[in-house]
């Protein structure tokens, strides 16, 4: 863990941050409200102490009650990666800004969080379906999303037709197999 980077996001972003700074082995975790993460990562990105060149990878996460973006970054002053990410999304209407302004990669990363989650990120110049057919109205990947079978599915439902196991039909009875004790 990399303490001084802990200290050093402490100190920057203080009031920004949504939550305490979390580390765990080579990985450090800061939260940030959706109308702070384009000024927060600017300065992670522009800083030259802190300098998260590389944004590795973006998704969307689906809580249950809210929806959130997670941002892996690199930097060449850390050991530790970095994990930003922007809380507290409404699911009627999730937004965020969008981070291209800093990686031109990121934008088919949000591409993919909003086809799949339905994220928002104002400020991509391309936001459209990614996988799924343009007329598509669902967005697979939050939790609220069912498949044709699961409609009548609760908790204590069972199991769907497909998980369960079948004898085959050509099998001997129970009654004609042998039995070998141990």
């Amino acid at each position: 863990m990399d303490r001084a980077l802990k200290a050093r996001l402490e100190t920057r972003f203080g009031e920004r941050l949504a939550g305490p700074v979390r580390q765990r082995h080579d990985e450090t975790e800061i939260r940030v409200r959706p109308a702070d993460l384009p000024e927060v990562m600017r300065t992670l990105h522009g800083d030259p102490e802190l300098g998260f060149q590389l944004l590795a990878d973006l998704c969307g996460v689906d809580t249950g009650t809210t929806m959130q973006v997670t941002y892996h970054l690199w930097s060449p002053a850390s050991p530790d990666w970095l994990r930003v990410i922007a809380v507290d999304l409404p699911r009627e209407d999730p937004r965020v800004p969008s981070v291209t302004f800093l990686w031109k990669g990121a934008e088919w990363m949000e591409r993919e969080a909003y086809d799949m989650f339905g994220i928002v990120f104002e400020g991509n110049r391309d936001l459209r379906r990614i996988y799924m057919p343009p007329d598509y109205r669902a967005f697979p990947l939050r939790k609220d999303f069912y498949l044709p079978d699961d409609a009548a599915r609760s908790p204590g439902a069972g199991v769907r037709h497909m998980e369960q196991t079948h004898r085959p039909s050509n099998a001997i009875p129970e009654s004609a197999v042998r039995r070998v004790k141990a």
